[in-house]
């Protein structure tokens, strides 16, 4: 058997083959165009993000089957007769709706955690469909129409390439309208949202088949964090990995539906056809790739290798430290107005040590997620990560260190599109195999990650101490 999994990421759209054997290449990899047309905008052209995808699959040659990962929160409208967009991609980083959301007040927080476990945060995408109805025209005229559809990413490609207006309960999960514990949309949360119940995608488990693209099934669709948990071999209770994209995202196997997770997520890591329901725990962090792109744009470091090549004592350990919250605090915190801070520098700081810093900051922001999840479900020893920061050898020791956990990082980095193809019945454990490990060796002290929790709280403070 041989898939393309397709891998529809924040920043670009990667397709690999796999096949029985573990044996996999990458048919490509295309990037795509961001646009920020106002602070805390981020958005995506769908055209652009669907002409991608066909570019890759017409790449791939002959396969069996396609399966296709999704951003997650990232949504749209768009016409049901025609299929044509009526929105942007509007990115699951974009901040635009906070406002109204706090305006709602404390009993729409209380609702929306109750029924889909989620804060009401413009993270997710039921806001984002609000705004559309509100602010765009043709968004609206469709809806008076009856000719509206909107949708996680993830609907509108399917729909687009196979005719089916669909997504997987893991995705409709992630938009805040989903009752998570009968995993059809809710029309109270709805009606809050006011978002027409009747435009949103019928809910699938991750396996059924999506329809077909020309004449090959598409067998999988899901969000790229719960492909990857699947690709990381994540099966039983504890099992736990983190994804270093753009953003930072944990996601750990719990023990049924989550009762109570303070300030982390409750979320379906899948839905399968013919077993119950997989339940995870979820914690993430904004900028993870995005705050190191961040430090590479302003001049700290110019080239990969320059990341690899740090070594010696940390910059936490000279007193340097960075709090990574360029687009706010994600989980536990949910705190859109955080700054982004430096705290600690001297005569002697320079451009590696701030750098440095950054890479620290990302692994010690991670490690306070693990330590709240742990608290909330069991967490294994070892957890395994992958994306571009699990590559840099003193990232995933340090990470290692500040959590006091074993960090395994395996040999095969696409993750995703693993998991994608073992959701699809391939098995590619093979390709996890011959894993790097790193272990805490107690560089990391007590003292110093109180200091970087009281930064933390300091990036907190800094809206609220504005003049």
């Amino acid at each position: 058997m041989r898939v393309a999994a397709i891998d529809q990421g924040t920043t670009s759209t990667r397709c690999l083959v796999i096949e029985n054997n573990a044996s996999w290449r990458v048919a490509g990899s295309l990037r795509h165009a961001q646009r920020h047309p106002g602070p805390g905008h981020v958005e995506h052209d769908p055209e652009e993000l669907l002409g991608n995808i066909r570019k890759l699959l017409s790449q791939a040659g002959s396969v069996d089957a396609i399966a296709i990962a999704n951003q997650g929160e990232s949504c749209l409208a768009w016409d049901a007769e025609t299929g044509d967009a009526l929105s942007p991609v509007i990115v699951w980083q974009d901040a635009r709706t906070a406002a109204a959301l706090k305006s709602l007040g404390a009993d729409a927080e209380a609702l929306s955690r109750q029924i889909s476990g989620l804060p009401l945060d413009a993270y997710f995408s039921a806001s984002k469909f609000t705004w559309m109805l509100k602010n765009i025209p043709a968004v609206a005229t469709a809806h008076a129409n009856g000719r509206l559809r909107l949708g996680t990413t993830d609907a509108f490609f399917l729909d687009r390439l196979t005719g089916r207006f669909a997504t997987d309960a893991a995705t409709a999960s992630r938009t805040g309208m989903m009752n998570l514990a009968t995993e059809e949309w809710s029309p109270d949360l709805c009606a809050l949202h006011g978002v027409p119940m009747d435009c949103l995608p019928e809910i699938l488990a991750v396996d059924e088949t999506f329809g077909e693209y020309g004449d090959v099934p598409v067998r999988a669709s899901i969000v790229d964090q719960q492909a990857a948990l699947y690709g990381h071999g994540c099966r039983r209770s504890g099992d736990c990995k983190i994804t270093f994209g753009t953003g930072a995202f944990l996601l750990c196997v719990s023990d049924g539906r989550p009762s109570d997770t303070a300030d982390l997520l409750p979320t379906i890591a899948w839905r399968k056809r013919e077993t119950e329901t997989a339940h995870a725990v979820e914690a993430g962090v904004y900028d993870a790739g995005a705050a190191l792109e961040w430090a590479a744009r302003i001049g700290l470091y110019s080239s990969v290798e320059d990341l690899e090549a740090l070594e010696g004592p940390s910059a936490l350990s000279k007193g340097l430290i960075f709090v990574p919250a360029l687009s706010g605090l994600a989980a536990p915190y949910w705190d859109r107005d955080a700054a982004p801070l430096f705290i600690g520098m001297d005569h002697a700081t320079d451009r590696l040590d701030m750098v440095r810093s950054v890479l620290e900051g990302i692994a010690l922001l991670t490690a306070t997620l693990i330590e709240r999840t742990a608290a909330v479900t069991r967490v294994s020893e070892t957890i395994s990560i992958d994306g571009g920061l699990s590559r840099n050898r003193y990232f995933a020791q340090f990470l290692a260190s500040a959590s006091n956990r074993t960090i395994c990082v395996p040999p095969m980095h696409e993750l995703t599109a693993l998991g994608l193809a073992e959701l699809c019945g391939i098995d590619a454990s093979p390709a996890r195999s011959n894993a790097a490990v790193f272990r805490p060796d107690g560089s990391v002290t007590d003292a110093e990650r109180t200091r970087f929790a009281q930064a933390v709280e300091r990036s907190r403070d800094w809206h609220s101490a504005r003049p």
